[in-house]
């Protein structure tokens, strides 16, 4: 099952020439869920190469307009293409009072849209994952998501499998579903022919945030932690009066949950993204800047790291991918 994001809107609260305000896409086989949906959203999905799919599902984590001001002039394009497939918006409480106030700007629509508050704590359960939602630090009402993707069954071993007489066909898939069948009279547990259970991925989208202690909780071991980095150190004080992070901040997190990359995001217009990068590696050595149109691939665990494609979601024919401490650093220095 291919799991990726794709970086859409990554500047801080006001957009540059090069950087849309928060939008993340992840897309996990055939689902697209949409994080945050920023001014330009549906323009930076036209210009890359998924396109203004028609998405199901959006998730806001807090109700600041460079968060959530993409969303009307998204729907209403929508409407005028003829959509009927129906649409479900997730956000922190205060969602309803917001979209009383959307309403007059989206106006009729050609399709419903339902509007589901979540809080804390909630686990919005889906066919082999979940989507757990936690408290966020922004001085409004705000929360992240978790994807987390149930444990997998062991690799199955063939050979034993030859060995106990397990003919091709459904009795070896029962046995990867971890059921037990009858071989010739004998019983075959899942254990015999199944090796140790393998974890699934994890991606940890925080949205706007101080420090915080639930983030790092919810992040331990995180394949991907994607954490706002608004200020570097030298306005640490601004950082805590506003409720955001420093990349310093955002570093110590992933280096005390260690997770396996991290990426950070809500990058302010005074700061080039390899300054960024920089300070951040100073404590947790895989991180990485994305720029819009990057993409983060995030295999399972047996078959490497997660990588960023620089520009991936601009080109036709993905290519290979850099290696996020070695290649993707080269490169966001060179940049800036």
């Amino acid at each position: 099952m291919d799991l990726d994001l794709v970086f859409l809107g990554t500047a801080g609260s006001a957009p540059t020439a090069q950087r849309g305000p928060s939008a993340l896409l992840v897309r996990r086989g055939g689902e697209r869920l949409l994080i945050d949906c920023g001014e330009g959203t549906q323009r930076q999905l036209l210009r890359s190469n998924v396109g203004l799919v028609d998405l199901r599902e959006v998730f806001l984590t807090h109700f600041h307009a460079d968060h959530y001001l993409g969303l009307p002039g998204m729907m209403k394009t929508f409407a005028l293409r003829g959509r009927e497939v129906p649409l479900t918006v997730y956000g922190p409480p205060g969602l309803e009072d917001l979209f009383g106030a959307l309403k007059r700007i989206f106006g009729r629509l050609t399709y419903e849209y339902q509007l589901v508050t979540v809080r804390p704590g909630d686990a919005l359960a889906r066919e082999d994952y979940e989507l757990r939602v936690f408290p966020t630090q922004h001085g409004v009402s705000a929360v992240g998501y978790a994807l987390v993707e149930a444990v997998r069954p062991g690799r199955f071993d063939a050979e034993t499998a030859d060995a106990l007489g397990v003919p091709f066909g459904p009795e070896r898939g029962a046995l990867q579903r971890g059921e037990s069948v009858t071989v010739a009279g004998r019983l075959v547990s899942p254990e015999e022919v199944l090796g140790p259970a393998r974890p699934g991925r994890t991606i940890v989208v925080t949205g706007d945030t101080a420090p915080s202690a639930a983030v790092l909780d919810v992040s331990r071991r995180a394949d991907v932690l994607v954490h706002e980095a608004t200020f570097l150190d030298d306005e640490e004080e601004r950082a805590r009066e506003t409720m955001h992070s420093t990349a310093l901040d955002a570093a110590a997190i992933a280096r005390d949950a260690e997770v396996g990359l991290l990426a950070l995001t809500h990058i302010s217009s005074r700061y080039p993204g390899g300054q960024v990068a920089r300070q951040a590696r100073t404590v947790f050595a895989e991180t990485v800047v994305p720029k819009d149109f990057d993409i983060i691939a995030v295999p399972f665990a047996e078959r490497g790291r997660p990588r960023l494609h620089k520009g991936g979601a601009l080109e036709d024919q993905p290519g290979s991918v850099a290696e996020p401490a070695a290649v993707a650093r080269v490169e966001e220095d060179a940049s800036g």
